[in-house]
């Protein structure tokens, strides 16, 4: 049986001393709301590559200007399950332009740098594990009905 797959990106947004990373507290969304995760993700539109999606959500969600070449790609997951697949796909930000606010209050209550040593406890679980991954220099993971293969 074929189906569609659809395809998501998550930026690393680091602080310039890369040691610290961007997340918002989702609300409102359907998905996970009261969580803390990667700010300015979303899907992949029609007609759009992988990196101009991080710009665009970037601009869209959190009001920062972010350069197609200067995205570093870092993790790919690929997430299947009995009905769908889904490509999520990582890149670091660590250079944009303008200050990141956010911009959909509807769906973020709360956006804040956290240590990358030190987490939050109700952060997302597969964004956590994605950044674990990233950290151990694993480019590519695969999730089935949400396990790690």
């Amino acid at each position: 049986m074929k189906f569609k797959s659809y395809s998501a990106v998550f930026p690393i947004i680091l602080s310039e001393d890369r040691q610290k990373i961007l997340l918002h507290l989702r609300q409102n969304t359907g998905y996970q709301d009261g969580k803390w995760d990667t700010a300015a993700s979303g899907h992949v539109d029609v007609g759009e590559t992988a990196k101009q999606a991080v710009c665009r959500e970037c601009k869209e969600e959190i009001g920062i200007d972010v350069e197609v070449d200067r995205l570093e790609f870092i993790h790919l997951s690929h997430h299947v399950d009995s009905d769908r697949s889904y490509y999520h796909i990582y890149f670091v930000v660590s250079k944009y332009e303008g200050v990141p606010t956010i911009m959909e209050p509807d769906k973020a209550a709360e956006l804040k740098w956290f240590d990358l040593n030190d987490l939050p406890d109700n952060m997302i679980s597969i964004r956590r594990q994605a950044i674990e991954l990233w950290s151990a220099d694993i480019m590519y993971a695969e999730v089935y009905d949400g396990k790690l293969m």
